[in-house]
């Protein structure tokens, strides 16, 4: 009889070192995502366990927790989704990644951090016209030499221009042409996201246990 053996499972732990500090969040190691580029604060590591992304230099809890709260807008919390579909749809392109990113969070991120300071997550939802602004940016950085290009025009976000002024000038002209075509891909793809439970941004309200 012939018999299959189990292929062995390896725990996230097995990566702990160096090269892979622990998770500020749940304390899993952290694994390289995207390497050094200009405008960003570092290379950018993330936790294949709650999903939170660190840009640069990798600190503690409390340095992630002060990061969460300056999202904070009125009584709910806004974070471009680490976990949404824009990102994975993106990857280095997506617009999350800009010079003040330090920390990519997840809604499990999220609850995992604050349950440091006895709070849980109340409730989460997601921001329709955020999340298809950051979906809709991600796709034109498919196509600039430049990040951010279009919503760093509109003041809503830090960009990255391109180094030199003709990819500039051609970054402009195709933010322009291609606004209309990369929002009507945009739309179909956050409302895939939000079905998914996978939007580009999420609004979340904490509560003291």
């Amino acid at each position: 009889m012939n018999r299959t053996e189990a292929t062995p499972v390896v725990p996230l732990e097995a990566g702990a070192g160096p090269e892979n500090p622990p998770c500020p969040a749940c304390g899993e190691p952290l694994f390289g995502w995207i390497a050094e580029r200009r405008g960003l604060a570092g290379p950018v590591r993330r936790c294949e366990s709650c999903g939170l992304g660190v840009v640069g230099e990798t600190g503690d809890a409390e340095a992630a927790l002060r990061d969460l709260d300056r999202r904070r807008d009125g009584r709910a919390i806004a974070i471009e989704n680490r976990a949404g579909f824009a990102c994975s749809l993106g990857g280095a392109g997506w617009a999350g990644l800009h010079p003040e990113a330090r920390h990519l969070f997840t809604v499990e991120a999220v609850r995992r951090l604050v349950a440091r300071r006895d709070q849980v997550v109340k409730k989460s939802r997601r921001r329709p016209l955020a999340g298809l602004a950051v979906t809709w940016q991600t796709l034109l950085n498919s196509v600039t030499f430049g990040h951010n290009v279009a919503l760093g025009t509109l003041r809503s976000r830090a960009a990255v221009p391109a180094e030199k002024p003709w990819q500039r000038r051609i970054d402009a002209l195709a933010s322009l042409v291609l606004a209309i075509p990369a929002l009507a891909i945009a739309l179909p793809v956050e409302l895939l996201g939000a079905l998914l439970g996978r939007g580009a941004v999420i609004s979340i309200e904490l509560q003291l246990l």
